[in-house]
């Protein structure tokens, strides 16, 4: 398909040509997502539905710094709670504290952070309250 349309040839006509040719050396053959609907039909045309994707699939962030680490010290702080032990509990609080301190001795982009780093104690305790009230046993 690298070839140009040749002068004086209805353009219609080519395409339709350089695609019976496809088709005869199998070129359609075993494509990924045959027979299946066309993904994102139902949404909106958005011109830029290429780059979200790209983004999506690589996990890149479209947040500011300061977002993205609020919503690190969020997703650290839940998964603290739901952490098999105090250990592991703690080694995440710890990991996202140090961001927090980094971040406030040196400003990140983006709205202010207005976050301050957790009392490991205080979510510990939280979370040994939590579990006593669920009926499980006592962390280690």
């Amino acid at each position: 398909m690298t070839e140009r349309k040749p002068p004086g040839v209805d353009f219609e006509s080519w395409v339709d040509r350089q695609i019976r040719e496809a088709t005869e050396r199998g070129a359609f053959a075993g494509l990924t997502g045959a027979g299946k609907p066309l993904r994102g039909l139902e949404r909106p045309y958005d011109e830029n539905w290429w780059i979200k994707e790209k983004m999506h699939r690589e996990g890149v962030s479209v947040l500011p710094p300061s977002l993205a680490l609020r919503k690190e010290a969020e997703d650290a702080r839940s998964a603290a709670l739901a952490a098999p032990t105090e250990r592991a509990a703690r080694e995440l609080l710890a990991a996202v504290n140090a961001k927090i301190d980094a971040a406030r001795r040196r400003p990140l982009s983006g709205p202010p952070l207005n976050l301050a780093p957790f009392d490991v104690e205080e979510v510990l305790a939280e979370r040994r309250a939590a579990r006593s009230e669920d009926g499980e046993p006592p962390p280690r």
